[in-house]
């Protein structure tokens, strides 16, 4: 049986096809970069293809139409129908979905509800879903959600200090995104610290960046919050700030509320501190000749990361290993040591020739702490779509 793995991001799609048997094998995938850019790439890459090419798509809609031909043009299969199931990642599900579930209209009218807590991406999800649905409408679509992972975490982290009707009446609450990688990357820590019982931080570091506390493999706590815009800076996301900064922006600067939520999501984080770019190895080139802005910019993250490392060591009484991972986590050999060096203290330190050696290509699972170090750093590779067609078989 085929299953298809969806995940649209914000600004990008991937899509992975899978033969399900005992053990999943990966056949082919597509990775569509840029969409709503003028000039975007896509990747197909199969045992017999590997192609890299540029095409204009405007929205995941027709980013959905053009990786499904692009199956069908690369003879990944021959016919749409050879698909029986499909995957979609979502990235925000309430308090309704603890687990993976079969899309219907009721489940897609909950997530379209939501996408004003998750506006990068729920309305980016939902146009895949559709896009799909109306492709390949015999197969079972099936929706996991980022926020399922966290539903583990106890009131006092998740609760924020405003009245409880809020909470019981509007679900205002702390709801935490990223779970399905996180997920992923602490059951693949479990498994290289050969322990069913350890305390874990995963820090999933990219454009958008969340950190994680798990204890036994159950998330106990996390940085994003009600909405992802929570949390440490990102590359165009503030992270946590003075909820009165809102008010100053309105009412003294004149800012609509439409303004401070593109301020805030879209304007603010490395791009806003920085003035170079969202892109971590735009800002260390910067960084590398000098620019302060730039160097400013890569420290705020590091110190923040740190932050919450520390904070959930003492939450957890107890931190066993930390785990980087996404795009930057896994690249970004500067921000790891900048992070590490303010938790030497904890007993972390980093074997500086394995953190900077150049990653190979293709599945990354790497310790990089020193040998026979009690305290361990991984790094290890972002897998979303392993972690959804396990839910998805489980489901089915």
């Amino acid at each position: 049986m085929n299953i298809l793995i969806i995940n649209a991001g914000s600004s990008s799609l991937k899509a992975s096809l899978f033969s399900a048997k005992k053990e999943p094998i990966l056949l082919s995938n597509v990775h569509i970069d840029g969409i709503g850019k003028d000039r975007c790439k896509y990747t197909f890459k199969s045992s017999e293809k590997n192609v890299g090419l540029y095409e204009k798509i405007p929205n995941h809609s027709t980013g959905t139409k053009f990786a499904l031909e692009l199956f069908l043009k690369f003879n990944a299969i021959s016919k749409l129908s050879e698909i029986k199931a499909v995957g979609h990642r979502v990235v925000h599900g309430g308090e309704k979905y603890t687990k993976a579930i079969k899309i219907d209209e009721k489940v897609i009218k909950t997530i379209e509800k939501l996408c004003n807590l998750a506006p990068l991406h729920n309305p980016v999800n939902l146009e895949a879903i559709k896009a799909s649905r109306k492709h390949i409408p015999k197969a079972k679509h099936i929706a996991i959600f980022d926020t399922s992972f966290h539903q583990t975490m106890p009131e006092k982290a998740y609760l924020y200090g405003l009245p409880y009707k809020l909470y019981k009446n509007e679900g205002i609450r702390r709801y935490g995104f990223h779970g399905t990688n996180h997920k992923y990357v602490i059951e693949r820590t479990l498994k290289l610290l050969k322990t069913k019982k350890a305390k874990i931080v995963s820090c999933h570091l990219g454009n958008g960046s969340s950190i994680t506390a798990s204890i036994d493999g159950k998330s106990v706590d996390t940085s994003m919050g009600f909405t992802p815009l929570e949390g440490v800076i990102m590359g165009t996301r503030s992270g946590t700030l003075d909820p009165a900064i809102t008010f100053h922006l309105q009412q003294n600067l004149k800012m609509k509320a439409k303004d401070v939520d593109r301020l805030l999501n879209h304007e603010s984080g490395l791009l806003g501190l920085s003035e170079v770019s969202s892109d971590m190895r735009e800002i260390n080139e910067k960084g590398k000749k000098g620019d302060k802005q730039a160097r400013l910019a890569m420290e705020i993250l590091s110190y923040q990361i740190a932050k919450y490392c520390g904070a959930y060591a003492v939450a957890m009484k107890g931190l066993d290993a930390i785990t980087f991972t996404g795009g930057l986590g896994e690249k970004a050999f500067y921000i790891r040591q900048q992070v590490v060096d303010y938790l030497e203290f904890l007993g972390f330190k980093l074997d500086k020739k394995k953190n900077e050696s150049p990653r190979k290509s293709g599945f990354v699972e790497e310790e990089i702490s020193p040998k026979r170090s009690k305290k361990r750093i991984f790094i290890i590779e972002a897998n979303e779509a392993i972690q959804m067609i396990k839910e998805v078989s489980t489901l089915l």
